[in-house]
């Protein structure tokens, strides 16, 4: 029996996919959102992270 045959079995299988794209838009909108209004000071500091050494960390 192939796994279609398993889905079609379920009552409502078609609200999952529904659900699912509810929730990550969601959170995209809620980042999206949080990133707008986010401090540009932080953003910049965040922003550089990956490039710091360990040795800025020290500093702050």
């Amino acid at each position: 029996m192939k796994f279609i045959n398993y889905l079609k079995s379920i009552d409502d299988v078609s609200i999952y996919p529904m659900v699912s794209l509810i929730i990550f838009s969601a959170f995209f909108l809620l980042a999206a959102w949080w990133a707008f209004k986010a401090d540009r000071k932080m953003m910049e500091h965040i922003s550089g992270l990956p490039l710091d050494d360990n040795d800025s960390l020290k500093n702050q």
